[in-house]
C-alpha cells in the first residue's frame, strides 16, 4: 500500500455520474453530498453526489486549504465566467475576462474588452452596487471518466478601474464577499479574509502541461504505479490485468491523483504522496522520479 517516503490513498468514484454534469452549472448553494464507508484503513467509498471521488481522513492531514484551492483556480488556466444578473443572453466567450490577478487585499482584477457587455454592466451601474459571481470550472486536462474536477464561486461587488488596461481593455476590479468550492477535495466556503491572506500552489500554472506530459510520454511508469495500489484482488500484482486505463488526474505540491479505470468500467483514484512538499519543477522531477522507483522495485 505503502512504500518508504510515499504513501497512496484511494476513493473510489464507482457510484453512477449525474448524466448532467458538465451540460450546465452547478451552484454554490446547492453544495455536495458526501458518504463514506470505510472497506479497511486505507479504502473509503466517499464520492460528491456527482460521482467525484472525495479524500479519506488520511489524505485530510496534508491537504491544500480551501482558500488555497480557490486562489489556485483563480491563478490557473481554468476557464471562467463572470456572472452578472440582466447578462443571461451574453455569449458565453464575453463573459470570460481575458486576465485574472488578485490584488495584496484580495481583490478580483479582472481584464475585459471595453465593450464587452459586463464593462457596459459596470459603468452603467456608476456609484451603484453591482453584484457579480465570478464561476471558475476546473476540466482535467486528460480525458477521464468524471472529468470536471471541480468548480469555484466567487461573489462581490463589481467596479471599474479607468487607467489599469491597454487600450481597448478595461479592468474590472471585484470586491470579494465570499467564496465557495466544490473540486476533489470536497466542498467548502471561503471566507474574504481567508482568501486574501492564501497563495496559489506553485504548480498551479505548470500542471496542466505536466499531466499532458505524463500522460502522453510517461504512460508506462503512470501504469506502473498499479505496483503500489493493493484493494482486494482489483488493483495490485494481481489484477493488474484488470485495469483498462491509468491517468494522471491531478498534481499538486502535495502529491499525484491517478485514475484508475477496471474493464467493467468501474473508476477509482489513488493518491501519492510525496516525502515532503515541493516548491517547484526541480524538487518535482526529483519526486516523481523517486514515486517511480518505489513503484518498480
Amino acid at each position: 500500500m505503502s512504500r518508504p517516503g510515499n504513501t497512496s490513498h484511494i476513493t473510489d468514484s464507482t457510484k453512477k455520474a449525474d448524466p448532467q454534469e458538465g451540460a450546465g452549472s452547478t451552484s454554490p448553494q446547492n453544495g455536495a453530498g458526501t458518504g463514506a464507508q470505510h472497506a479497511t484503513g486505507h479504502v473509503t467509498e466517499v464520492r460528491s453526489d456527482r460521482g467525484q471521488p472525495r479524500p479519506s481522513g488520511l489524505e485530510i492531514a496534508r491537504m491544500p486549504s480551501a482558500a488555497e484551492r480557490t486562489r489556485t483556480l483563480v491563478h490557473s488556466t481554468c476557464s471562467s465566467a463572470l456572472l452578472i444578473t440582466g447578462l443571461e443572453g451574453a455569449r458565453p466567450e464575453q463573459l470570460e475576462p481575458r486576465l485574472r490577478n488578485v490584488g495584496p487585499e484580495g481583490d478580483l482584477f479582472l481584464l475585459f474588452p471595453a465593450d464587452s457587455p459586463v464593462v457596459r454592466a459596470a459603468t452603467h451601474a456608476q456609484d451603484d452596487e453591482l453584484s457579480a459571481v465570478l464561476e471558475i470550472t476546473d476540466v482535467a486536462p486528460v480525458s477521464v471518466p468524471h472529468r470536471i474536477r471541480g468548480r469555484a464561486w466567487i461573489t462581490g461587488w463589481l467596479t471599474r478601474v479607468p487607467g489599469l488596461a491597454p487600450p481597448g481593455s478595461m479592468t474590472l476590479r471585484l470586491e470579494v464577499n465570499e467564496a465557495y468550492v466544490d473540486d476533489l477535495w470536497g466542498a467548502c466556503a471561503v471566507e474574504p479574509e481567508a482568501f486574501a491572506a492564501a497563495l496559489p500552489d506553485p504548480l498551479a500554472r505548470d500542471e496542466t502541461e505536466l499531466l499532458q506530459h505524463l500522460h502522453a510520454h510517461h504512460g508506462e511508469q503512470v501504469r506502473s504505479l498499479c505496483g503500489l495500489v493493493d484493494r482486494e484482488g482489483r488493483e495490485g500484482h494481481d489484477g493488474n490485468r484488470r485495469i483498462k486505463s491509468v491517468t494522471p488526474l491531478a498534481l499538486d505540491r502535495f502529491g499525484l491523483r491517478v485514475r484508475f479505470q477496471d474493464t467493467d468500467g468501474r473508476c477509482f483514484d489513488a493518491r501519492f504522496e510525496f516525502p515532503e512538499p515541493v516548491t517547484g519543477l526541480g524538487p518535482l522531477r526529483r519526486a516523481m522520479r523517486r514515486l517511480f522507483e518505489a513503484a518498480t522495485d
